[in-house]
């Protein structure tokens, strides 16, 4: 796999109709700088929006990858950002005068041949490569969808899928070398349905823009030639419509024995773009599709957002520490004697993290609290719970040193049992709700597995240009 970043040498042009919506649109591909990433431009739209290509802008995954900021949307992006992840593309700027990509043959080809003519250019900066370190697990129980991620210094995927149809049976098929399948091997499959979907999307309106040359067609119910026609009709097409022996319409064979499963790993690559980063990793998926995929990506995305938190903070990776007292104090803006958190043990984004704090009888509060017989205040326990919370607030944001995080409440505290001097306080705290810059959350302080005080906090995340905003 490539270690430096690229783009593509000059900007290339293509137009079609869009698969769903039946609107012309032309795209254009444009190169980007380094570390800009994927991105859809609208220029079809005041003020020209940029629609970031990551899982956080998904709006809609119905019949494909739909993203979208404020207004602005681009439908079925799939095949497009497969073409793009394919070729190994990190910089690209993807301009529509309309709201969906051309569809093309229904494959990722015409995007993939308009990028090798326009070339590459190797640019400076390293790879921002995600490299999977860890099981990542998705399972849909109901749809009897699963797809995994494991530990591998390199790109691979493995897609099954049984859809119980005897044309279509039971498929599977792999890419294993980015460089050397992709093109020839993935590229070219294209999207498939079945005959019983292609009438359901057509009465709802849809596939407006879809004809029997960029799909397979897959026949999994009886139709006479009276139905064949009524397709015709509903479809909009000029051309008859016949059904082969194999199961097919209009003779419209396979380009590949499992074409289906081909274009199931490419519209997983496609989506798992939306992770925002290249990954090194084995990718395992049974039966997979866009909502599963998209929220795989997300999983993902959460991981790679994590570590990149971790690791612009903790310059020294420790064993058992994800933050230690100077990554801390890099996050938050306490300082003696009011930092009550030492480390930071565990942190799951955007859900719970924990951090200790070892009590020590140097504390300066045990001075007067109290002389004889100290006793850690309870207010301070409270304190120290409200911290580390601050610390998963603030993670989400790209820059938290700009941010406060002010608490507006404190419900259902309690204190269970006393905290000495020799105790160490397991802090753990997890978010109950998050919205916007609002949150609320549960923290719980433990010793040795004994609960020794909780409490529930609400909280904004205030702008230290701005620390008067409501």
């Amino acid at each position: 796999m490539l270690e430096l970043q690229r783009t593509i040498a000059k900007p290339v042009s293509l137009s079609g109709i869009g698969l769903h919506t039946g609107t012309s649109c032309t795209m254009t591909f444009q190169p980007a700088p380094d570390n800009s990433g994927i991105k859809f431009v609208r220029t079809d739209l005041g003020g020209h929006p940029e629609i970031p290509a990551n899982a956080d802008y998904v709006v809609d995954i119905s019949r494909g990858t739909t993203l979208g900021l404020g207004d602005a949307k681009v439908y079925t992006v799939e095949h497009v950002l497969a073409a793009i992840v394919g070729l190994q593309i990190d910089n690209i700027t993807i301009e529509l005068n309309g709201i969906e990509p051309p569809i093309g043959d229904g494959s990722a080809m015409p995007y993939v041949e308009k990028l090798l003519e326009a070339g590459f250019v190797t640019q400076e900066s390293p790879k921002d490569y995600l490299l999977i370190d860890q099981t990542v697990m998705y399972h849909n129980e109901e749809e009897q969808v699963d797809i995994v991620a494991l530990p591998l210094n390199n790109y691979r995927i493995t897609v099954m899928v049984d859809y119980q149809n005897p044309v279509l049976g039971s498929q599977h098929t792999g890419l294993f070398d980015l460089e050397k399948e992709f093109v020839d091997e993935f590229a070219s499959a294209r999207t498939f349905s079945f005959l019983s979907e292609v009438e359901m999307l057509a009465d709802k309106g849809l596939i407006k823009g879809g004809n029997i040359d960029n799909a397979v067609v897959i026949v999994d119910h009886e139709i006479d030639e009276a139905g064949l026609k009524r397709l015709k009709e509903k479809l909009g097409l000029d051309q008859d419509i016949s059904m082969n022996h194999e199961g097919f319409l209009n003779n419209n064979k396979p380009r590949f024995k499992n074409e289906p499963a081909r274009h199931k790993l490419l519209d997983l690559m496609g989506d798992l773009a939306l992770i925002g980063v290249p990954i090194k990793a084995q990718i395992l998926a049974a039966r997979p599709g866009h909502k599963a995929n998209v929220e795989f990506a997300k999983k993902i995305r959460t991981l790679y957002q994590q570590k990149k938190f971790i690791k612009k903070y903790q310059l020294v990776k420790k064993e058992g520490v994800v933050f230690d007292a100077d990554a801390i104090q890099r996050i938050l803006p306490h300082r003696y004697p009011m930092l009550l958190v030492d480390k930071i043990i565990d942190l799951d984004l955007d859900k719970k993290v924990v951090g200790v704090k070892s009590v020590t009888i140097n504390e300066p509060f045990f001075q007067g609290h109290f002389p004889g017989h100290p006793i850690m205040p309870g207010v301070l326990i409270v304190e120290a719970l409200a911290q580390v919370s601050g610390i998963l607030v603030l993670n989400s944001l790209d820059d938290p040193s700009k941010y406060l995080v002010y608490f507006m409440s404190i419900n259902n505290a309690k204190f269970r049992k006393p905290v000495v001097p020799g105790d160490q306080l397991i802090l753990e705290a997890e978010i109950i709700s998050k919205k916007s810059k609002y949150f609320s959350i549960k923290g719980t302080a433990y010793v040795n597995n004994d609960l020794v005080a909780e409490a529930e906090f609400m909280g904004a995340l205030i702008n230290r240009d701005n620390k008067t905003e409501n």
